[in-house]
């Protein structure tokens, strides 16, 4: 067909020997990037001009397509760090550098494995000067280092305040968090760097002209994120006073992401009859940070955790991984767990970026290791070699049984989006504990925006009988993954499925509570498409399309408090 054989053996590298249709897309996906068609000569003539090489060139617009020069800049730049790091490797092993700014830049970090003064600054007691120094040491901007430590307060570990600036930085686009990274120069190139400062200095005048518009008032969470306490740390608040009007039963309880925009959680507060959320971090209940909030009317006394207690460290919930974990990686905890997982390609360039060093490979070069694997939660599986978690894996981690996303024909990736949208198990099953000698008989739950059924599965786990079951579920993936488990575990109570929160009126509540004796539990979490901190496009909080799903909650809440009054 008159392919080289490079082509074919990238593609067939890329999709696997056996898919044939895919390998024939790729080949002639690579064939059309590389015609010299006008519009693609004058683009790549636009990167050489500004001191890139043309192969360079031709490898970043075949990863991102022509249309997207932001992106393709962003991997030429990644490219070009990456490539000047390797002679700095070089020049550290013969000690001669051939330019005053690699030779400060390496006076700079000649401190930074050092075990003192690693031990002094990993350690939440240390001061704010120092914290912020190692920050800047490892790459990060004054700002970002300032910004971090102001959100997550002063006694954040190292690891904490590196995990929240780079899931900031996932959001930069859509939230702004930071200004652009204040980079040293990586090239002695003044045409590269022009074109760079221009970029840059155009990133920053479109956030500087966001956060004019933007309140300085913003939501201080705690920290430690651990609610009215978890289970592992000492200090517990075993009494509160609810507002007349949230006072239960009906019991609810609401969940959604902490880190949401300004004033979202004081609404939420407010139509949840002025109860305070319950901010809590499931890292301390799990091996993988995820920051929620808690809205609900349920006591706060004798709660007790499930058993036996989940991994709560990486190498915990993976042994395996220990063995390829290197020295200079410090997470202990994975990130929240997202919709989505890092590609093959990004994987293979962390290869690649990692296999030319025997040794410890240069700290830029660990940085860009460092970020990714933080944005995309990658673990270690091989000598330079990082993987995404499997569904599996993470299903562990979330608290949900062994393969409950599994079957029915589900796809991989639909496994992934439904999983990232979930509970955490152990940590609701904490929060509903309570609820365990109060209905030793079983309970009638309502679970709105049901997901998966963290909250049926939590519960089940409890061994809180689930007599009623209404779930309403807008996904029929997910609304097939409930019933497959409500099966398999042989479910003694009445399953019913509703698509949409709409057809739930108060003709249709009054019915179902009729026939089933009320509503012991209200529970939801609205989708946070609108509000999540990853959303890139639609961040619009409450009044987003999709989680604007958070007054039919109060709504339907609404409705069932009225008729149960009205029934008793």
């Amino acid at each position: 067909m008159g392919f080289s054989k490079e082509l074919v053996a990238k593609a067939i590298e890329e999709n696997g020997e056996e898919n044939s249709n895919l390998i024939l897309e790729s080949l002639l996906q690579y064939s059309a990037n590389t015609l010299p068609s006008s519009s693609n000569s004058k683009l790549i003539d636009h990167f050489v001009g500004m001191g890139f090489s043309e192969e360079m060139v031709l490898k970043a617009v075949q990863e991102n397509g022509e249309g997207n020069t932001d992106s393709i800049l962003e991997t030429l730049l990644t490219y070009s760090a990456l490539e000047n790091s390797a002679p700095m490797k070089q020049q550290v092993d013969s000690g001669n550098c051939s330019s005053d700014y690699e030779g400060s830049f390496l006076d700079d970090f000649s401190d930074f494995d050092s075990s003192s003064e690693s031990e002094e600054i990993m350690n939440p007691d240390s001061d704010e000067e120092s914290k912020l120094l190692y920050l800047t040491k490892m790459g990060y901007s004054e700002v970002e280092a300032s910004i971090a430590m102001e959100r997550c307060g002063p006694d954040s570990s190292i690891a904490e305040l590196t995990d929240f600036i780079c899931a900031a930085q996932m959001a930069k686009a859509a939230d702004a968090l930071f200004p652009l990274e204040d980079e040293k120069p990586f090239c002695n190139n003044p045409k590269k760097r022009r074109h760079f400062d221009l970029w840059k200095r155009n990133k920053q005048m479109k956030l500087e002209k966001r956060l004019l518009n933007e309140d300085e008032e913003a939501l201080h969470l705690p920290n430690p994120m651990i609610g009215f306490g978890v289970p592992t740390e000492s200090d517990h608040i075993t009494q509160r006073t609810l507002p007349e009007a949230a006072i239960g039963p009906p019991y609810f309880y609401y969940e959604n992401v902490a880190l949401a925009p300004k004033g979202v959680w004081s609404t939420i507060s407010r139509f949840l009859y002025d109860v305070e959320p319950e901010f809590v971090d499931s890292k301390y209940f799990c091996a993988a940070a995820r920051k929620r909030g808690y809205v609900h009317n349920l006591p706060i006394e004798n709660r007790f955790p499930l058993l036996p207690f989940p991994p709560r460290t990486i190498h915990e919930a993976f042994p395996l991984t220990r063995k390829w974990w290197p020295s200079w990686d410090p997470r202990t905890k994975l990130n929240c767990l997202q919709t989505c997982i890092g590609s093959a390609k990004l994987t293979e360039r962390i290869r690649k970026a990692l296999e030319d060093y025997d040794d410890e490979p240069p700290l830029s070069v660990q940085k860009y290791v460092l970020d990714q694997c933080r944005k995309w939660n990658l673990v270690w599986v091989g000598r330079n070699k990082v993987a995404p978690l499997e569904a599996d894996e993470v299903e562990m981690l979330l608290g949900f049984p062994r393969n409950h996303t599994r079957g029915g024909g589900i796809s991989r990736t639909d496994r992934y989006k439904s999983l990232g949208n979930s509970f955490q198990v152990d940590t609701v099953a904490y929060h509903l504990s309570v609820l365990k000698d109060m209905f030793p008989g079983g309970i009638n739950l309502l679970s709105l925006f049901s997901g998966i059924g963290g909250a049926e599965v939590a519960l089940h786990r409890l061994s809180i009988p689930l007599k009623t079951v209404v779930s309403v579920e807008k996904s029929e993936v997910n609304r097939n993954i409930v019933r497959s488990w409500w099966e398999q575990t042989n479910q003694k109570g009445t399953l019913i499925d509703i698509p949409d929160v709409q057809e739930l009126n108060g003709d249709r509540l009054e019915q179902l509570m009729n026939r089933y004796g009320g509503f012991d539990l209200v529970v939801g979490g609205s989708p946070c498409n609108n509000l999540a901190g990853s959303n890139r496009h639609h961040r619009d909080g409450l009044e987003g399309k999709e989680s604007s799903l958070f007054f039919d909650y109060c709504r339907i809440l609404d409705l069932v408090k009225c008729i149960s009054a009205r029934n008793q």
